[in-house]
């Protein structure tokens, strides 16, 4: 008997009583909506799974099913209704489903059951496959198909079988147990399709489920997983065991706000669910903190917090959460510091923390809480909390924390504070079992940006001997060798790099001709490198090939310059088309006058040195920038080579105003231009660099070109309402133009009205130096044998000047870039006292509210010239506001004084 054969016999217990009776085949059963709805798809998909077998070329069942790819849509429809809180169906033990049979089918039914009791296997495949065709829903043909091929040995065929036979019958155990086959053979996807119809028609079974996710998350098929795992929350809501499991799936997604939001939800939960920070454990009788919602789950929260930038909800949950595993949950007046002063060691003030009106908790924090503290605080830029913070976690043993020391070291990197990751760096680097490749490239990146490049040389040197074939760290070191004006050295460094890169290109290639085919059952498509012009081989180009070089660089110039001379006009008119062109333009041009380092000088007589932006430009392929490097090194050396010649020979050049065909006056126009409109589109700080860094060319050192490109600084400044760096430029033409009025005038000119203006205006900085001008003002009129001429910054300053009490010398040093060799002449001194200073200053302390002062000054000024009007009402504002204070004794004379103004 077939019973005795088949373990998974089909519902109707005997095919001859299906052949017999069709009225067995249908149970009349009241079905609700949702089984209907979950039995209907089932029964879709079967027919759709015979389609396939219909339209391929084979007489039988001779081809795999991708279940994975063709079932996905239902698959979420199933999830998403199973987690919306279907109940549990009801088994129907014996019910099977299929159409009333002909007379015809019945009979062929019967002959294949005679032929498989007769141990007649073909044949009865034969006949069931013909019944299959004739009417695909007759159950009992692909139950006796499926035995017959595990009487064969054919277990995959026949688990196919009976997978066919099982969509018919809607037994969710019967589908259970098929997962459970597929999953013992291998076939993942297999089982996958099975537990998912398992769930299907009984969405209470949540060990099915948990298969089902287990699987696909071994498998890798993640986003199956995640479905499944949400699933299962929505009948455990909460549960620490699934977020556990669904974390690492949603990180690995990059859906960090969807894990985020479930772990704060839980968070909340065990919160209001035990208050006092403890709770029963899941796993014993006895308490535990949190129950279960333990400091792991915190900092996991608290990181994805910090992941996602929203620093201050980190700092939040690692208060909270510490406090109510404390059992201090009701403390909430706690929440109203902005600083973390309940969490400071027993043993230390802050002199911060004085005056506050809550004193520091000193409560205990572990090193991990206070290391995602110190990460968030970082990134917030409170910079003194997060030092606090820091002090205290790397004051740990290194070799045990070393992991929260290189977090912390990041976090200040990217924060650009070198100063303080680099020391954390180097301790990590000093010990070899934290130190790393990583550590090191981080330490001397630290010490380019702190400018301590031979340091930093060194260490790349270090990471060079270490691993030889690191190509990142060769072409840093051959970066700072060019600013260090060793030009051969750089340029033997990027030689090394092409020379690994075109042989590890040989590797591949050799390794792929060796294995052209692979035996992957997915079609792989290579790809093509793309091609890239050879590099030649020779240490060093000839003068005609370096000629021929700068030629063609040349006339890339001279027509990027025709261009924008012919859109020039429209752009004037506001044509964003041909605004956008000519900005296109006017970059390639700018970025080729800053990459060329023969026109930026570490001295003002002679020498070089490179000096690139650092401003981020687009993503450049590797091989890109060393041809780039390459290039201008060998016009570097070639011109320090023409420039030794020169020396050596005694000949002095004629001045050249003119740069690849374009001359520098025309130069400056464009880099004007263009920084005009960067500034009008919004991006002041590229156009102030770009200006600043132009300041430094050896082409624009006279003292009238810097003076121009200092009022395009200014114009730009105006524009993007920074008047902070009006302020400075304005002190710098100062000092440029000592003892002249016209730079005065420019500064209220500039800083003319509101709230900003007048902030800048009444800075210290800004007092004491129109304070230092004014005093050098009245020494020159009064006593100028008591002045001198300082060469170096072309100023007149008294001969017993302390350095120290001049907090502006790099700003005069600043001031003088230009080079004139000490040949021009000097300035004359004034010989009359200046009421313009004067008045200013006076002005200033009006702003200040010091009207006393400002009385002072302004008589001073009103002496040197008592018709001014303006001094007159300034006089007149100056009394009428000190008489409204109240340290004034003699009030009503004020007043009397500001009719008469």
């Amino acid at each position: 008997m077939l019973e005795e054969h088949d373990g998974e016999s089909d519902a109707s217990g005997s095919y001859d009583s299906d052949a017999s009776s069709s009225d067995d085949e249908v149970e009349q059963t009241v079905l609700s909506p949702e089984e209907a709805f979950a039995e209907r798809e089932i029964e879709g998909d079967f027919d759709r799974l015979v389609k396939n077998i219909q339209r391929s070329d084979a007489p039988g069942l001779t081809k795999d099913w991708d279940f994975d790819i063709e079932d996905r849509d239902a698959e979420f429809r199933d999830d998403l209704r199973a987690a919306s809180g279907i109940g549990r169906r009801h088994k129907k033990k014996g019910r099977a489903a299929g159409p009333v049979l002909s007379q015809q089918v019945r009979s062929l039914i019967g002959d294949g059951n005679q032929a498989y009791v007769d141990n007649m296997l073909p044949e009865a495949i034969r006949i069931m496959q013909e019944v299959i065709r004739i009417e695909p829903r007759a159950v009992s043909a692909w139950s006796v198909w499926a035995q017959c091929c595990a009487d064969m040995n054919q277990e995959h065929r026949a688990l196919q079988l009976r997978i066919m036979a099982a969509h018919l019958r809607h037994d969710a155990e019967e589908w259970d147990r098929l997962a459970r086959q597929s999953k013992d053979l291998g076939y993942n996807q297999q089982a996958l399709y099975c537990f998912r119809k398992v769930y299907s028609l009984d969405p209470s079974n949540i060990e099915a489920l948990w298969d089902r996710a287990t699987l696909a998350k071994d498998t890798g098929d993640l986003r199956t997983a995640r479905i499944a795992y949400k699933a299962i929350l929505k009948r455990f809501p909460h549960d620490l065991t699934v977020l556990a499991e669904l974390r690492t799936i949603l990180i690995e997604l990059s859906d960090l706000t969807t894990c985020t939001s479930l772990f704060q939800q839980a968070f909340d939960h065990y919160q209001q669910l035990y208050p006092s920070g403890r709770g029963p454990s899941p796993s014993s009788t006895g308490e535990i903190a949190g129950g279960g919602y333990g400091l792991m789950e915190v900092f996991v929260l608290a990181d994805l917090y910090n992941t996602l930038g929203e620093y201050e909800s980190a700092i939040d949950v690692i208060r909270k959460g510490c406090r109510w595993l404390q059992g201090r949950a009701d403390q909430r007046y706690w929440d109203v510091c902005d600083d973390d002063r309940e969490y400071d060691l027993p043993d230390v003030d802050i002199p911060r923390r004085a005056g506050g009106t809550i004193d520091p908790g000193r409560y205990p924090l572990d090193v991990n809480a206070r290391h995602r503290l110190t990460i968030a605080r970082i990134k917030m830029g409170e910079v003194e909390e997060s030092k606090m913070h820091a002090d205290i976690v790397l004051s740990e043993d290194v070799l045990d924390y070393a992991a929260l020391f290189v977090e912390i070291a990041d976090a200040y990197f990217e924060r650009e504070l070198y100063a303080d990751a680099r020391p954390i760096y180097e301790l990590l680097a000093a010990d070899a079992s934290t130190s790393s490749l990583y550590i090191l490239l981080q330490t001397a990146a630290c010490l380019r940006m702190l400018d301590e490049l031979r340091e930093a040389a060194e260490v790349y040197e270090h990471i060079k001997l270490a691993d030889p074939a690191h190509n990142e760290a060769k072409m840093k070191l051959a970066e700072i060798y060019e600013i260090l004006n060793e030009p051969r050295k750089a340029l033997e460094l990027v030689y090394e790099v092409i020379d690994s890169r075109k042989k590890k290109t040989k590797d591949k290639t050799a390794a792929q001709i060796e294995d052209p085919a692979t035996a992957s059952l997915f079609p792989e498509e290579r790809t093509q490198s793309r091609t890239k012009t050879p590099v030649k081989a020779q240490n060093r180009l000839t003068h005609a090939q370096l000629r021929e070089l700068e030629v063609e660089k040349e006339k890339e110039i001279v027509r990027g310059y025709r261009r924008l001379q012919e859109v020039w006009a429209k752009m004037m008119e506001a044509d964003e088309v041909a605004e956008r062109e000519w900005m296109m333009e006017a970059e390639k041009m700018v970025e080729t006058f800053r990459e060329t380092r023969n026109l930026f000088m570490t001295s003002r007589n002679n020498g070089f040195r490179g000096m690139f932006p650092r401003r981020p430009k687009k993503q450049r392929d590797h091989e890109e920038d060393e041809d780039r490097m390459v290039s201008r090194l060998h016009l570097d050396l070639e011109n320090d080579s023409m420039s030794k010649k020169a020396s050596k020979s005694d000949k002095k050049d004629a001045k050249v105003d003119i740069f690849r065909g374009v001359s520098f006056d025309d130069w400056l126009r464009v880099f004007m231009q263009y920084c005009f409109i960067l500034t009008k589109r919004g991006q002041y700080d590229l156009a102030d660099e770009v200006l600043r860094h132009i300041l430094l060319s050896n082409a624009y050192q006279s003292k009238e070109l810097q003076s121009t490109i200092r009022l395009a600084l200014l114009a730009c400044a105006i524009a993007s309402k920074n008047f902070v760096v009006v302020v400075e430029l304005c002190r710098k033409l100062i000092n440029i133009y000592q003892f002249n009025n016209e730079p005065l005038r420019l500064l209220l000119a500039t800083l003319s009205s509101g709230l900003r203006p007048t902030d800048a205006f009444i800075t210290s900085t800004l007092q004491k130096h129109l304070f230092r001008e004014m005093k050098l003002g009245d020494a020159a009129v009064k006593n100028p044998e008591n002045l001198r001429w300082n060469q170096a910054n072309k100023r007149h300053a008294t001969i017993n000047q302390s350095k120290t009490e001049d907090d502006d010398v790099e700003d005069e040093a600043g001031g003088n870039a230009e080079t004139d060799n000490g040949k021009g002449p000097i300035p004359e001194l004034p010989t009359k006292q200046n009421p313009v200073i004067v008045a200013i200053y006076g002005q200033i302390c009006i702003a200040a509210k010091s009207y006393q002062s400002a009385i002072f000054y302004l008589l001073h000024a009103y002496d040197y010239c008592p018709d001014d009007p303006m001094i007159c009402l300034s006089l007149a504002i100056a009394s009428l506001g000190r008489a409204m204070q109240r340290q004034s004794d003699n009030r009503h004379h004020l007043i009397a004084q500001v009719l008469t103004w």
